[in-house]
């Protein structure tokens, strides 16, 4: 007789506990394992390429979000034609800006006094004056940026201090804004410069002691900010006609690779798009509100940090800047890029943050300490990093999981303070960050880094990575340790190409590299050789608003960069050095 089933399978209650903990364990792993925070076929093709291409270049890309016909995004909004539709009249809520809670109805007014206010006392005329902000990152920047603006008055500023001395020549301002203590030494420089007739007009922000005022020549007029603000809050407001769109509303002057003194002119179009390039870096899922609070490590001075603080302004964040991010301090030492350089911006009654804007020495150093501390718990510590990798190898990552819990939330808490909880993204741009730091950095903080490229002659972001790419090539590198991480396809309004190919080498599949070029409407207009050396009044660059350029350096609206730059197969951009 032939043996039954049953006599073949003999089981225990051993065996059977076994066999439903290993299903369990196989319904936990497939049904718990955490999934994608977007799809995988969104990074596999990150730029349009265009289908041909010159000899010696690559072809063109585009982010996909620039839309059909290739119409790229000019502003935030379409009610947004000039710098001054940046503060929303339909948001009612306040926010505080630095250490002043402001909604955005009071900016409006002040912008407005302080404009009437300026023309009346400093005798300024529309599109014949021009003013120099020599002013750290402040509320009073953005109301002087403002109100420059809205009588076509170009603002000048400078990305670093030892700029001034050479812009002055050149380049003499029919009035300047600055702070109190900054004023013995911009007075100085004009006593200095001898200049003989020449009279200049001042407007402090904050009260000079009385051994400055005394010091004053005769040839200079001193203006307090207070006063002059006054000044338009008495009389009816002065209406100027509206500035265009392509109008020349500010020049920003910095210092090339060289040394060598560059200055660009920003219009309008140029600050809408780069508000929109901004706005672009978050998902939707994700997007900037009122309820956010940025911190800035870059200055207002610079086109990138611009763009950051008028986006906080457009979206009614509360913001504010770091201390390295100031152009003047009192004393000689420079503000390192550290974790206390990030928490310098607790020190202004803001909100805890929410989004950060840092350089890559910013996000090393937080980084190394929350990686630090996290290390005294070291067996609890092995397990979770073990596991935090594996989630962001899956392409998720989150500051809910139990590791966060047992080993990360105090580790960050530690380190950042307060804003351990909040911060849910950070930015990363105005320089090179390795790409070995990238993955450590998820681990550690837990959420979102956007690694970005920028240029002063560029308004916002050049690239950006996507904010939920966790994908990491480092390991794929010869050189691991020198590589860069990929700075992301061109944002929004940007098309780019490289210059320099090897057509040989591209046509046998290897990754185009070059020399990058870009156009678009973010990308500003650079004053000549001649420009620079010549003293200039209001400057009007007839652009108009063409939907697939901007300002640019040759007839076919390209503007070289000089970065070296090579294309990944996903259609991400990666820094060559």
């Amino acid at each position: 007789m032939a043996p039954s089933i049953s006599d073949l399978l003999v089981t225990d209650d051993l065996t059977i506990l076994l066999g439903l903990i290993a299903g369990t364990v196989f319904l936990l792993r497939t049904f718990y394992r955490p999934q994608p925070l977007v799809h995988p076929i969104l990074l596999g093709r990150q730029s349009e390429v265009t289908k041909v291409r010159n000899p010696g270049e690559s072809a063109v890309y585009r982010n996909y979000g620039t839309g059909l016909m290739n119409r790229f995004p000019l502003r935030p909004h379409k009610d947004v034609q000039v710098l001054s539709d940046l503060v929303r009249s339909d948001m009612e809520t306040s926010r505080t800006l630095w250490n002043t809670k402001i909604t955005n109805a009071t900016l409006q007014d002040r912008v407005a006094s302080f404009g009437t206010g300026l023309l009346r006392m400093a005798q300024l005329q529309s599109q014949e004056s021009n003013v120099l902000l020599l002013l750290n990152d402040c509320i009073e920047f953005l109301i002087a940026d403002l109100a420059l603006s809205s009588h076509s008055i170009p603002s000048m500023t400078l990305a670093a201090p030892h700029l001034l001395s050479p812009v002055l020549d050149t380049h003499p301002p029919s009035a300047i804004i600055t702070h109190a203590e900054f004023l013995p030494t911009l007075l100085e420089l004009i006593y200095d410069a001898g200049e003989e007739g020449r009279h200049h007009t001042i407007v402090v922000v904050g009260e000079p002691s009385s051994r400055v005022m005394a010091s004053v020549a005769s040839k200079v007029k001193i203006l307090l900010w207070t006063d002059v603000e006054r000044e338009g809050f008495k009389v009816p407001k002065i209406m100027s006609p509206l500035p265009k769109p392509s109008d020349v509303f500010s020049v920003s002057f910095f210092a090339d690779a060289n040394g060598h003194v560059q200055g660009t002119q920003i219009t309008h179009i140029n600050l809408t798009a780069g508000v929109a390039g901004i706005h672009a870096l978050f998902p939707v899922s994700a997007l900037l509100s009122s309820l956010d609070t940025v911190v800035s490590s870059h200055s207002l001075g610079g086109t990138y940090g611009r763009a950051v603080a008028y986006a906080a302004i457009f979206e009614g964040t509360s913001f504010a800047t770091t201390e390295s991010s100031k152009l003047f301090h009192l004393d000689e030492g420079t503000v390192k890029q550290d974790v206390t350089d990030v928490l310098s911006a607790q020190l202004y009654s803001i909100p805890s943050a929410t989004i950060l804007f840092l350089k890559p020495a910013h996000l090393d150093a937080l980084v190394d300490g929350i990686l630090r501390d996290a290390k005294k718990s070291f067996l609890l510590n092995a397990f979770a990093w073990r596991h935090k990798i594996a989630g962001v190898s899956e392409g998720f990552v989150s500051k809910d999981t139990l590791w966060d819990r047992l080993v990360y939330d105090a580790a960050r808490a530690n380190v950042i303070g307060e804003g351990a909880g909040t911060v849910r993204t950070i930015v990363v741009g105005e320089g090179l960050l390795p790409a070995n730091l990238l993955t450590p950095a998820r681990v550690a903080l837990s959420c979102p880094i956007i690694n970005t490229l920028t240029h002063p002659a560029v308004v916002g972001p050049v690239f950006a990575l996507h904010a939920l790419d966790l994908q990491d090539f480092s390991t794929l590198e010869e050189d691991p340790v020198n590589s860069l991480a990929p700075v992301g396809p061109p944002t929004v309004s940007i098309e780019a190409k490289l210059l320099g190919v090897n057509d040989s080498a591209v046509e046998n599949g290897a990754d185009p590299s070059g020399t990058l070029v870009v156009r678009g409407p973010p990308v500003t207009k650079q004053l000549s050789g001649e420009e620079l050396e010549t003293p200039s009044g209001y400057v009007n660059v007839p652009t108009g608003e063409s939907t697939s350029s901007g300002n640019s350096d040759d007839e076919d609206g390209w503007t070289a960069l000089g970065v070296k730059i090579r294309v990944l197969t996903n259609g991400a951009f990666r820094v060559v050095v």
